[in-house]
């Protein structure tokens, strides 16, 4: 089968369509030939080196799939038949032709949704999903603030908030990708570039702040986080866009909040589980098929809509990731499999 590949960390010019072995499916273990995945950080990342597979994942890239079911290994269930349209959560290899998948972290792909669309939802809205239910717990009236608003992730994030009940607020660096915010559900969103967004948080909310913050960007923004964040507020890391060292008297500004600092990154979620206790992301999985997925179907009220913002063929992953890099994308990146 095809996959991209690179022989040694570096730029984008290393990557290549490179034609590998195909997998083969093992206990509880789903084949699915792939016809679209998507592009995340995480791929830009272990691609220069900085952010390796976790132990016994696949060292293709791809954190997400969308394709059918072509194999079952040993012990499936009968949930899944050859044919079902699916799309994966992976701790890596979606960017290949085939991948093999845990049975539970597999989700049926709506009827009226492409593959293209499908594939642009797993890593993006389950990492959205956990960080709001899992981790910050977020209640009903509740405002969120979401730095990177016009990414995937902060592009899920805003209509689950919104489909929580709760209020999304965000940031962005451009006027069009803060129109494409608005679009899906904000309720306000500055321009981190030339707005100070913590003075402009705290007037929109009357000076009480936000209760949770949805970080990705790490160091830069510490100060202006704690600012307009409410008293007993969650402040949820996720990534570190402008790095992890902090200048400053972090925890006593914490203190005075009585303010919490939650970390998370979903890929390294380790595969140990027991009958009565499935794994962190099968569980993950599972409730966001339950509560989640059903708004993506036709008629749903509210209904939720990934956004894709370009899809580009395997043999082009390189200009994908050029494109990340630019920072220009609103939504997701999608790579497009060859049949």
């Amino acid at each position: 089968m095809f996959a991209a590949y690179f022989d040694c960390p570096g730029g984008p010019e290393n990557l290549y369509m490179k034609e590998v072995m195909k997998p083969d499916p093992g206990e509880g273990e789903v084949l699915v030939k792939v016809s679209a995945s998507a592009l995340n950080r995480a791929d830009l990342l272990q691609r220069r080196g900085k952010y390796p597979p976790p132990k016994g994942a696949s060292g293709i890239l791809g954190l997400e799939a969308a394709g059918s079911v072509a194999g079952l290994g040993p012990g499936c269930s009968s949930r899944w038949k050859i044919g079902d349209a699916v799309m994966a959560l992976l701790s890596g290899g979606g960017q290949a032709q085939y991948v093999t998948v845990p049975e539970g972290f597999l989700m049926p792909i709506p009827k009226d949704m492409t593959f293209i669309q499908a594939a642009a939802i797993p890593e993006a809205w389950l990492t959205a999903f956990q960080l709001l239910h899992f981790v910050g717990k977020v209640q009903e009236g509740e405002r969120v603030l979401i730095h990177a608003g016009a990414s995937g992730v902060g592009m899920a994030a805003i209509q689950l908030v919104r489909l929580a009940k709760a209020i999304p607020i965000v940031t962005a660096g451009t006027q069009e990708k803060l129109e494409a915010t608005v679009n899906a559900g904000a309720a306000a969103g500055f321009n981190y570039k030339n707005e100070d967004f913590s003075e402009k948080v705290l007037e929109f909310t009357q000076g009480s702040g936000v209760d949770i913050i949805l970080d990705c960007v790490g160091a830069s923004y510490w100060e202006k986080n704690i600012n307009c964040l409410s008293t007993d507020g969650r402040w949820i890391i996720y990534g570190l866009l402008s790095g992890g060292e902090v200048h400053g008297d972090l925890l006593a500004r914490l203190l005075s909040k009585r303010a919490s600092i939650h970390t998370s990154l979903l890929r390294s979620r380790d595969k140990e589980a027991t009958v009565s206790f499935p794994q962190y992301k099968e569980r993950l999985v599972r409730a966001f098929t339950e509560e989640v997925l059903p708004h993506f179907s036709r008629g749903a009220s509210p209904r939720l809509q990934p956004l894709v913002d370009s899809v580009y063929p395997l043999h082009a992953i390189a200009e994908a990731h050029r494109a990340m890099e630019e920072n220009k994308n609103i939504g997701k990146i999608v790579i497009e499999i060859p049949v």
